[in-house]
């Protein structure tokens, strides 16, 4: 299979040969059509004017003729009885019938020019046959002759013609050249971006490509380094979520084994055991919901589309769900500020629980005791906005970016006393996207945190 460089110089190589062979049987037939006529009307004329001048002053056929062979045209003289001269160049075929050499004797005009055959290859112009030219009878003192005439392409159209070839010439040449540089120009990029990809298939995203360029190769060329950085990103997330997920599964795992040997010591006190099997369970439990929560990113990463979408009371769900947190709002003694709008939304109604639940959760998880925390909705530009704003400790500005990413952890050193798994907020964004709607947060450390969702009611 050929390179697609030398499949390229073929096809512009062979446009340039067939539009050169268009080009010329369309000039072809422009003259067989337009210019030949005139051309034989023109060179009539002149054999007229011929005529009419041997006809007056006979004395200087000879050197008229010969002037006017000079001038760069071929004449052929003959009585049609042996008598024949030539004057200038003779003519390359001598291939008149005698019928008709006969009939311009006779008195006629004999039109060769515009009854020379057309041919698609042959245009006629610069044929010297004798066939192809205007013959007319002239009377001289020996008697009726007849003078054929045409113009000597050699003579007037010989070095034009040798100007013309070599420009032809050179222009094909310096074309085909132009054509394998510019094909170049557009295969290289190509070529490149076809080693990043072998290099991106074998692990390694350190592309850099040439985006100088504003054509369409040069898009081309960003996308690709932007695709092989979201590439990178994307398998070191991976690797990421591989490692704490091994990482989340495998310090329950071990409490449960270490706490159930323990458990086998019959020498162990009640109390002890006891407190073992709350240990255990707490673990199981959270193993279980890590389960959970992983099948949920899951199936929304699958299908953010499958969502069971009905008409529910906005006001009455997010009532619930302060409802099921009072014993842990009591618990911390925590204040809650309530200013919900009667709003009726479109949307999935136990996906958004989960949502409000994880960010009320959070609040009341980071906020110190004796706080508040405010929630509130409305209705703006055509869409729901729900916000959760505490007073807890905050988030400092560089950890934002990176708090929805996946087991990311603001405040590890408190994550086994909070058993969070870091992947809440990871759900809360996916569920609010698969609801073409958008998440935003704002914080200040020491002076809390603002949870901004913005769901369209449709």
């Amino acid at each position: 299979m050929k390179s697609l460089y030398v499949r390229m110089c073929l096809v512009f190589c062979s446009v340039i040969i067939v539009s050169s062979l268009l080009g010329f049987l369309i000039s072809n037939l422009y003259y067989q059509s337009q210019v030949k006529p005139e051309n034989d009307a023109k060179l009539t004329g002149m054999a007229v004017q011929i005529q009419q001048f041997i006809a007056t002053h006979p004395e200087s056929q000879e050197d008229y003729l010969q002037s006017t062979a000079a001038l760069g045209y071929r004449l052929y003289l003959t009585n049609g009885k042996g008598d024949e001269r030539n004057y200038g160049e003779p003519f390359r075929v001598m291939d008149l019938e005698k019928e008709q050499i006969d009939t311009v004797l006779g008195g006629q005009v004999y039109h060769g020019i515009a009854e020379f055959p057309s041919k698609p290859f042959i245009t006629g112009f610069f044929d010297n046959q004798l066939r192809n030219s205007i013959g007319v009878p002239i009377q001289t003192a020996e008697g009726t002759y007849a003078l054929f005439l045409r113009p000597d392409a050699q003579v007037q159209f010989g070095e034009l013609r040798i100007f013309f070839a070599m420009i032809i010439g050179f222009t094909l040449l310096i074309s085909l050249g132009f054509v394998m540089i510019g094909v170049l120009h557009i295969v290289r990029p190509i070529t490149r971006l076809t080693t990043a990809t072998k290099r991106i298939s074998k692990g390694r995203y350190d592309i850099r490509l040439n985006t100088w360029r504003k054509d369409e190769i040069g898009q081309l060329a960003s996308h690709f380094m932007v695709m092989s950085r979201e590439l990178e990103r994307t398998n070191r997330a991976r690797q990421e979520f591989v490692a704490n997920v091994s990482h989340e599964i495998e310090s329950p795992l071990t409490s449960i084994q270490g706490f159930a040997h323990a458990l086998r010591e019959t020498s162990l006190p009640e109390e002890q055991r006891l407190e073992y099997l709350t240990i255990i369970d707490g673990e199981s439990r959270r193993l279980s919901l890590l389960s959970k929560q992983l099948l949920t990113l899951s199936s929304l990463d699958y299908d953010a589309e499958a969502l069971t979408k009905k008409d529910f009371d906005l006001k009455a769900q997010l009532r619930q769900v302060v409802q099921i947190m009072e014993w842990r709002l009591t618990e911390k003694q925590l204040a809650v500020r309530l200013n919900l709008a009667d709003i009726s939304i479109h949307a999935d109604s136990n996906l958004l629980y989960q949502v409000w639940m994880n960010l009320v959760s959070n609040a009341i998880k980071y906020t110190p005791v004796g706080g508040s925390i405010a929630i509130t909705s409305k209705i703006a530009g055509g869409n729901c906005i729900v916000s959760v704003k505490d007073t807890g400790e905050g988030i400092a500005e560089e950890e934002l970016p990176m708090i929805f990413d996946r087991f990311y952890k603001v405040d590890r050193a408190r994550t086994h006393e909070t058993h969070s798994s870091g992947l809440g907020l990871a759900i809360v964004q996916k569920i609010v996207e698969a609801h073409a709607g958008t998440v935003e947060v704002s914080s200040s450390v020491g002076e809390g945190t603002i949870f901004t969702v913005t769901l369209p009611l449709l």
